[in-house]
């Protein structure tokens, strides 16, 4: 069987035509219509990609719920919403609660099966990678990419997936300006401009939780990003 991916939708013929398409591309599709359906089934098994809409029945924002305990249950399963709320706010907080991805509804299935495949492409780069990049060490920062962890000043870092991929681009070329199309190709990441935009805010915020002073990303306005090694 194909890799398994879980789709959670309360409207039946989406739901139906989600999961039609994706086991026509050999992927093994359960489907929930709610959340609680689906953590109940994630408990016994998690899947290795969600999709997700936001409202589900009669929950407005259970899709965010969802999303909130998936990522206690794994740091790195590939997350993405997939719905017709379009707003900034919506995105960000979806983001924010460790999505990899939104995406709207009337995103195209080719588009769609391109981004399913590069988070799978991230995980099985991250799973097997080169033998001599395995530690990347740059000041204060360590990366494990074997482990799939980041650690600031010998402190743990709770990076989602993507997350992890965006500092491990960025850090291998420390003082290198990064423009946000270098940066998803490098990080293996298909997203548009204001979804970088979010993870590099988000990704911040993370690391100044566990260091007020930390500034080693830079925005260099109207090119991109870089790291710089803190001294």
């Amino acid at each position: 069987m194909g890799r398994r991916i879980a789709v959670v939708e309360d409207e039946p013929a989406i739901r139906e035509n989600y999961a039609a398409v994706l086991r026509r591309q050999g992927y093994e599709v359960s489907t929930y219509p709610n959340r609680l359906d689906a953590m109940q089934a994630f408990h016994t098994r998690l899947p290795e990609l969600v999709l997700l809409d936001i409202g589900l029945e009669e929950e407005v924002e259970g899709g965010f719920d969802l999303c909130r305990e998936l990522r206690a249950l794994s740091q790195y399963l590939p997350i993405i919403f997939l719905t017709a709320r379009d707003s900034e706010f919506d995105m960000v907080s979806g983001l924010r609660l460790g999505a990899d991805d939104y995406l709207t509804k009337d995103i195209s299935m080719p588009h769609l099966l391109a981004r399913i495949a590069a988070l799978f492409r991230r995980v099985d780069a991250l799973r097997t990678p080169p033998s001599e990049e395995n530690v990347i060490e740059r000041g204060s920062l360590l990366i494990d990419s074997n482990r799939l962890t980041v650690t600031w000043r010998k402190i743990l870092i709770d990076l989602t997936l993507t997350e992890f991929w965006i500092i491990y681009a960025l850090a291998r070329h420390p003082g290198h300006v990064k423009h946000r199309e270098q940066l998803m190709h490098e990080a293996n990441v298909f997203v548009d401009d204001s979804t970088i935009t979010s993870h590099i805010k988000r990704i911040r915020k993370k690391f100044s939780s566990v260091d007020v002073r930390f500034a080693a990303i830079e925005t260099v306005y109207g090119m991109g990003y870089r790291w710089n090694v803190d001294k």
